[in-house]
């Protein structure tokens, strides 16, 4: 048997929640740029910064400290993504994470991580996480890689749609059978099929009249 821990996967709020990333180079960066996406509130910890880190910084998006990490600086953390370019840095601050219970992803070294950055496709609400329980990153990428083309960006409405017609199905009164028929009948894949050939034929539509609206008239000269 694999001695791979056996992660649970969940998606988490950030909103207002306090994170902190130790390091302030490159790969501390896009990991804080992520952090913001998601509405946490970031601060860093790194003796010198990258320039995406000191801007981010100016313009008072996060808080830079600008020194060596301490172990007070996890009090009151959600969350801690260990970024240096050390690995012994990175393993001792997720050792003082765990003296703390607070989550911990030390990068680029799944034996020190509470949680993995899985590679996900984004098509508005629809979120689609792959991870290979830090195995191989690689190989989580071309997986997403490769949904990204099965589910292209008509999903994002789609799911859209579909929450809506949830929505007003809930407020409907009808029996729990009937609205679990319901609910089953909103998502199947032929009513995603209908709604995605009618946005074409739309899409259609509305091209062929900005066409017949622009269109020149043709003057016929008189012999």
């Amino acid at each position: 048997m694999s001695n791979t821990p056996n992660f649970f996967p969940m998606l988490v709020r950030l909103t207002r929640r306090k994170c902190l990333v130790v390091g302030a180079g490159k790969i501390a960066a896009d990991k804080t740029a992520g952090l913001l996406i998601h509405g946490a509130k970031v601060e860093v910890v790194g003796p010198r910064a990258v320039g995406q880190i000191q801007e981010l910084a100016r313009k008072g998006k996060i808080v830079w400290h600008r020194r060596k990490f301490s172990p007070r600086d996890l009090d009151g953390r959600f969350l801690v993504v260990a970024a240096t370019n050390s690995s012994i840095i990175n393993r001792a601050v997720f050792l003082a994470c765990k003296a703390r219970g607070v989550l911990c992803n030390a990068v680029d070294d799944p034996a020190h991580c509470d949680f993995f950055y899985p590679a996900v496709v984004r098509r508005g609400p629809l979120q689609i996480a792959i991870s290979t329980n830090g195995q191989s990153p690689a190989l989580a990428a071309r997986l997403r890689r490769e949904l990204e083309k099965q589910f292209g960006p008509e999903w994002r409405d789609w799911v859209e749609h579909v929450g809506k017609l949830r929505r007003e199905i809930l407020d409907k009164r009808m029996s729990a059978k009937t609205r679990r028929k319901r609910l089953l009948e909103i998502a199947s894949a032929g009513e995603f099929q209908e709604f995605t050939r009618r946005g074409s034929l739309q899409k259609r539509g509305t091209a062929g009249a900005a066409r017949q609206t622009t269109r020149l008239p043709v003057h016929k000269s008189k012999r």
